[in-house]
C-alpha cells in the first residue's frame, strides 16, 4: 500500500458509504470518536494504491481502493483521521500569531488603518464566526474556524478588522473588502459548511436585508 496523502479528491467512480461504525480505540480521545461518527468512506475500482482523506464540511472523507477488506478500511479510516488531525493542529495559530496576521491583513489591505487591540479566539460564539468591539479594539474568532484553509480565516479577520472601520454592513464596508482577492471564495467557502453542517450563517451577506448581523456584528 502507497503512502497515504490528505489532500485527494474524489474520482467520478467512487462509491459512497458511511464508514463502519466501531468503539474508538482504547485511549483515544472524545473527539477522535466523534470524527468517527462523520466520516464517510468511498471506495474507487480506479484507485489501486493510494489512501486519501479530506474535509468536507463537517464531515471527513475518506479515498479507499475497492479491493481493501473490512479490517483495512477501519486501519486506514483511523490512520487518516489522525493525520488530519495533526495537520490541523499545526496549522491552528495561537491569539498572539492571530494579532501579528491582523496587523499584516490591516497594512495588506486597509492602508494599516485598522489597529486591533486584541485578538483571540473563543468558544462561546456558536451564532457567528467572528465579532468585534470597535470601542475597545477588540476582535473575537469562534473557535469553529480553527483547521480552516488559511484564506478563510484571513476573510473572517479581514472582515472583522474592517468592522473597527466601518460598523455596518453598507457600501463603505464591502468596498474595504473588495481589495482582498479571495473574498468571494472565502464565503463560499463558509457557504458551504453552513449548509453541510447546519452551522452559523456567514459573515454578513451583502444584499441581506438591513438588520442585525448574528455572524460578524461588533459587540
Amino acid at each position: 500500500m502507497a503512502a497515504p496523502n490528505t489532500r485527494g479528491r474524489p474520482d467520478q467512480s467512487e462509491q459512497s458509504r458511511p464508514a463502519p461504525s466501531q468503539h474508538p480505540p482504547v485511549g483515544a480521545a472524545p473527539s477522535e470518536a466523534h470524527d468517527r461518527s462523520r466520516v464517510e468512506v468511498r471506495r474507487s475500482a480506479r484507485r489501486s494504491r493510494t489512501v486519501s482523506a479530506y474535509r468536507e464540511g463537517d464531515r471527513t472523507v475518506v479515498l479507499i481502493p475497492a479491493r481493501l477488506s473490512h479490517a483495512e478500511e477501519q486501519r486506514w479510516v483511523a490512520q487518516m483521521l489522525e493525520k488530519l488531525a495533526a495537520q490541523e493542529s499545526r496549522r491552528i495559530p495561537g491569539d498572539e500569531a492571530l494579532m501579528a496576521r491582523a496587523r499584516e491583513l490591516s497594512a495588506a489591505y486597509l492602508d494599516d488603518r485598522a489597529h486591533p487591540v486584541q485578538v483571540r479566539w473563543v468558544t462561546n460564539q456558536n451564532s457567528r464566526w467572528g465579532s468585534c468591539t470597535p470601542s475597545e479594539g477588540t476582535i473575537r474568532l469562534s473557535h469553529r474556524l480553527q483547521g480552516m484553509p488559511e484564506y478563510v480565516l484571513d476573510y473572517v479577520l479581514l472582515h472583522e478588522l474592517a468592522h473597527l472601520l466601518v460598523p455596518d454592513h453598507g457600501p463603505a464596508f464591502w468596498a474595504l473588502l473588495e481589495a482582498y482577492p479571495r473574498t468571494e471564495r472565502a464565503r463560499g467557502y463558509l457557504e458551504g459548511v453552513v449548509s453541510a453542517a447546519r452551522l452559523p450563517h456567514i459573515p454578513g451577506a451583502r444584499h441581506a436585508d438591513p438588520g442585525p448581523d448574528p455572524e460578524g456584528s461588533c459587540g
